[in-house]
């Protein structure tokens, strides 16, 4: 098990997390985590970060697929 320290930082208090840690769990610099208090334990996960979209079509291939939907006719309020 590996510790952490609390230390000041201005007027609250910082948790230093070794590099270790951060490579182990892909976290980098400025990200944000979530904190949960379950008991007497904190635990810490990190937050959902939405992806930009040039992200996102990185993630394939800088390809994406258009498609074209067949939804029917048009009915009611469609209309106008």
């Amino acid at each position: 098990m590996d510790s952490v320290s609390l230390k000041a930082w201005g007027n609250s208090q910082g948790i230093i997390i070794s590099k270790k840690i951060m490579r182990l769990l892909g976290l980098e610099l400025d990200d944000t985590l979530d904190v949960e208090v379950r008991n007497d334990e904190i635990v810490l996960k990190k937050a959902y970060k939405h992806k930009k979209f040039e992200e996102r079509l990185a993630e394939y291939n800088g390809e994406i697929s258009i498609f074209e939907m067949d939804w029917g006719e048009p009915k009611g309020r469609e209309l106008i």
